[in-house]
């Protein structure tokens, strides 16, 4: 029996969904455990491209069975386009390889001008939302007026919630300078989504404790990254789910002690979309260079990426706080080139020297990155295929990341495409 999990180390953007699809290889079931199509991930798979938003990236596998947890908020209009996006590429998206969770909320129309619209009346201070709903979704959530999938697929029960919920929200939309929503429009379209979701809908944690009773190996696959976890990232610049291992017991109704590895991964560099603080950000031609090499504009935004020196703080937080047992460290390709390199092992704080994040956005406006630098490898690594053919700058780099975390890497990205992966070790 395994049931690991794959997680994002950092501000997300790290390549997990390449590493979900890699390391499905070795997996009977792929598990996604929260967020919403507000997280994007990119695999290529021979020629192929594919833009994955909500369903896991073991449906590239024919032979595997996926599952979108509790955790998860669902946006039928989006599930669908993404599955209608999949079928059009030649991937089969049916229920005996989908099945989804009757506890997993629904996002709503509501939820999703709301977002906007208070997005806006935040001004100056606005988070930067994708504006797909989420965190109004899970506000509901929390606050009990949620729909959830099984409410949607029982009409009477549906239409009652939905009546109480299209009036307080319409009574909120127009304060804050919105057109109100016609109910029986929402009902009778939601109603048709309930009808296509039905063959897809399980309780999916009896269906995961089973898999993993009967020995199958199960990856439990994150969206977004550690320090945009709702409690332990950089508040409140955040998105509102957990996105740490913590979150994986809660997302999918099993119990902690079933889970036996969890893998980090990290971008040999480090990004963020949006605002919020990045205390290794560059802000220079290095920076914009890192950028465009690394290809680093959003998959559901299309937003650019801040680009910065990989920052080891952030990584130490993510080994802690997710009791990580390894790494994969990416996009080691996209810094072959560079002659000097740093990384940040720690910050200077009011004279001191910590190797922690702090909550406060205060305190952490006055870090400084304490660095160490690194000489550069010029060699393109893109075609190396095991470790032993890196360049040995390289080889010192990743090394060094392995000894100031603690944490061993297992693999190491050399390019987007499956087989441009490094295993170093066997053992998660």
């Amino acid at each position: 029996m395994s049931a690991f999990i794959v997680l994002g180390a950092q501000w997300g953007d790290e390549g997990k969904g390449k590493m979900t699809d890699y390391l499905a290889e070795e997996a009977d079931v792929v598990v996604r455990f929260q967020g919403g199509n507000n997280a994007g991930h990119t695999v290529e798979v021979g020629d192929k491209q594919y833009k994955l938003h909500l369903i896991p990236s073991g449906i590239l596998h024919d032979e595997k069975l996926n599952v979108i947890g509790n955790g998860v908020v669902v946006d039928p209009k989006a599930l669908f386009e993404e599955i209608d996006y999949l079928e059009g590429l030649g991937v089969k998206v049916t229920p005996e390889k989908l099945v989804i969770s009757d506890r997993a909320n629904v996002i709503m129309p509501y939820h999703k001008i709301l977002d906007v619209l208070k997005e806006k009346a935040r001004g100056k201070n606005d988070i930067g939302t994708t504006g797909k709903g989420i965190g109004p979704c899970y506000t509901d959530k929390v606050e009990r007026s949620g729909i959830r999938i099984s409410d949607l697929l029982h009409e009477n029960e549906f239409k009652e919630k939905l009546e109480i919920n299209i009036k307080m929200k319409n009574d909120y939309i127009k304060l804050l300078g919105g057109e109100p929503l016609d109910f029986h429009e929402i009902f009778t379209e939601y109603l048709e989504y309930a009808k296509r979701l039905k063959p897809f809908v399980k309780d999916t944690s009896v269906r995961i404790y089973n898999e993993i009773k009967n020995d199958k190996n199960v990856l439990f696959e994150g969206a977004q990254g550690m320090l945009l976890d709702i409690d332990y990232g950089t508040y409140p610049y955040v998105t509102s789910s957990n996105t740490t291992s913590g979150g994986v017991a809660s997302g999918t109704g099993i119990g902690p002690n079933m889970i036996t590895n969890a893998v980090g991964i990290v971008k040999a560099y480090t990004t963020r979309v949006g605002k919020g603080p990045f205390p290794t950000e560059l802000l220079d031609e290095t920076g914009e260079w890192i950028r465009e090499k690394g290809h680093e504009y959003g998959v559901t935004t299309g937003r650019s990426r801040r680009c910065g020196w990989l920052d080891l703080v952030i990584v130490k937080t993510a080994a802690r706080v997710s009791g990580l047992t390894s790494l994969v460290v990416t996009k080691i390709d996209t810094l072959a080139g560079l002659e000097k390199l740093k990384v940040c092992t720690g910050y200077k704080l009011n004279g001191e020297i910590i190797d922690y994040f702090p909550a406060s956005l205060e305190d952490l406006a006055k870090c400084e990155p304490v660095y160490e630098e690194f000489d550069g490898w010029g060699e393109d690594v893109a075609n190396a295929r095991s470790y032993e053919e890196l360049p040995e700058n390289a080889k010192v780099y990743l090394n060094r990341i392995a000894d100031i975390t603690g944490t061993k890497i297992c693999i190491v990205g050399v390019g987007p495409k499956r087989n441009q992966t490094i295993r170093i070790t066997k053992e998660l």
